[in-house]
């Protein structure tokens, strides 16, 4: 089994309740499941737009990282997920941050550790919270990369 983190957030319509929907999805495919406490962060990128409720997620997956990708995917959908501009506003945006002690890519498809992980403070916290320690491979421990996000 591997030890995956996953991102959460919402910005759309009951925020609180397409996490907390997410969640429960994710219980079904990551054993021990340890959610974070969820912060109103300002939105990045397309700065137009709702705030952000975020958090993360820290459990364990028998489930390779594309499965595991296409089973975030899917749970987005049946949360409500619509189609949106990148970056733009969302019912539940699910992203996979790290999955074990492996840096992953398939191009196209899935990067982790997830590459923007360093500059997004409303990652860095809620993980942080779960496991100080936790170790990104190719970034670094995530209580540094917080330090240096500051």
């Amino acid at each position: 089994m591997a030890q995956v983190a996953v991102g959460l957030g919402s910005n759309m319509g009951d925020r609180r309740a397409h996490i907390e929907a997410a969640v429960a999805r994710l219980r079904e495919v990551i054993s021990d499941l340890r959610v974070s406490t969820l912060i109103e962060t300002d939105p990045m990128y397309v700065t137009d737009q709702p705030v952000y409720l975020n958090g993360a997620a820290i459990g364990f997956t028998d489930l390779g990282p594309l499965a595991l990708l296409a089973r975030l995917k899917a749970i987005e959908v049946e949360v409500g997920r619509t189609p949106s501009v990148r970056y733009g506003p969302r019912e539940i945006d699910l992203d996979l941050l790290a999955y074990g002690r492996v840096a992953f890519r398939s191009p196209g498809r899935l990067e982790v550790p997830h590459p923007r992980t360093p500059e997004r403070r409303f990652v860095l916290e809620p993980l942080a919270e779960l496991d100080p320690p936790l170790h990104l491979p190719g970034l670094g421990p995530v209580a540094s990369l917080l330090e240096r996000c500051r």
